[in-house]
């Protein structure tokens, strides 16, 4: 049975994706489920879901057993379960990616984290994902990182959709739009219809309050402590500015006028860290048209239950947002060193769960071998 907040998020021009995939929800039917009755039009993955998703249960041991009898290595039998996951997925959304237009329906794999700080290497792996899911509705995720950036314009001039991943500050957003820009411009001279090519932006929301909210507490003055809770969602409605401010301009024009599809913003870290804020709170104050909010089951089923929607929440406030950025500076917080930190800290922990996903697949291997 549909669930009318649910839908009304819907309505309000957020597509609903759910930020979890395993073998047990292609299974059991409970993505199916989701797709029917709570509007969850799109996937995404990223490797801590899938060191998760890999570490409980008995869903990939069967197949498991068929690669380990192949002798698959570790990274291969990786490469595969994850793979099938995305696909089987993605064959799920193939009624929401028809009747949206490619727009939703979609499903994103990572390219390996480990690659993060090389260019080259991450174009190599993200058109090897491409070709090996084989279907026009997956997304391959490429980190933000300074050298993520020639690699997304690389990989979008093939023809391939992508999701930027990682984006923390607005600066390096507006470098993922140029990225972007330059990518379907390439792609165009490629030969490739702009038609068929799709984009959203990661926008990570609940770390930038996590670190901010630290750095406040050890400040500990009244106007310090006053602004807790409230950059993670000033940062957002600052990039959305920057999203209406930058796909207005002549270039994104020239490029629309070819077919080019826009890359919305995508808010990402949606799962409320600190038990004292509303565990809506990074969907019911980012409500706006042209986004995508990817969220774990537990704020979806939060939302169904408990969201109080209030329109659009982001329009018209960027310069409520910038001043609170002010206030955070005045107060002491380092901001350029914030993103830094959280950039960093994101490379680094899907590289531990990628790690960790190594040490679990391995392990599964050499039990099958007997």
């Amino acid at each position: 049975m549909s669930n009318d907040k649910l839908a009304a998020l819907s309505e309000a021009g957020v597509s609903i994706w759910l930020d979890d995939l395993s073998r047990e929800r292609l299974n059991t039917g409970n993505l199916a489920d989701l797709i029917r009755d709570k509007h969850v039009v799109g996937v995404t993955t990223n490797p801590t879901i899938f060191a998760n998703a890999m570490s409980k249960g008995d869903a990939y041991d069967e197949r498991t057993r068929e690669l380990a009898a192949q002798g698959a290595d570790v990274e291969a039998t990786i490469r595969d379960l994850t793979t099938t996951d995305v696909r089987n997925a993605a064959d799920l959304f193939r009624d929401v990616y028809t009747a949206t237009n490619g727009v939703d329906g979609r499903v994103s794999i990572e390219v390996d984290p480990r690659l993060a700080k090389d260019s080259d290497k991450t174009v190599v792996e993200a058109q090897d994902l491409w070709k090996t899911v084989d279907r026009p509705n997956v997304l391959i995720k490429i980190p933000a990182t300074e050298e993520g950036l020639p690699a997304i314009t690389k990989t979008l001039a093939e023809g391939i959709s992508v999701n930027v991943t990682l984006i923390f500050s607005v600066e390096r957003y507006q470098k993922v739009i140029e990225a972007f820009f330059a990518g379907l411009e390439q792609a165009k001279a490629n030969g490739h219809d702009l038609k068929g090519i799709h984009s959203v932006a990661s926008f990570f929301v609940s770390r930038v309050d996590t670190e901010i909210d630290k750095r406040l507490e050890a400040i500990g003055t009244d106007e310090a402590l006053a602004l807790r809770g409230k950059a993670a969602v000033a940062n957002a409605r600052l990039a959305y500015a920057a999203f209406q401010e930058l796909f207005s301009t002549d270039r994104w024009k020239a490029l629309a006028a070819d077919g080019a599809n826009a890359q919305r913003p995508l808010w990402a870290s949606t799962g409320v860290k600190n038990p004292d804020y509303s565990p809506t709170l990074y969907v019911d104050d980012l409500v706006v048209k042209d986004t995508v909010n990817t969220m774990p089951e537990k704020t979806l089923d939060a939302v169904a239950e408990s969201s109080e929607l209030k329109g659009d929440q982001v329009t018209g406030r960027s310069e409520e947002a910038q001043a609170v950025f002010d206030k955070l500076t005045a107060v002491g917080i380092d901001i350029t060193d914030v993103f830094l930190v959280l950039e960093n800290e994101g490379v680094e922990k899907f590289e531990k769960s990628w790690t960790e996903l190594l040490e679990t697949v391995n392990g599964q291997l050499e039990k099958a071998k007997g």
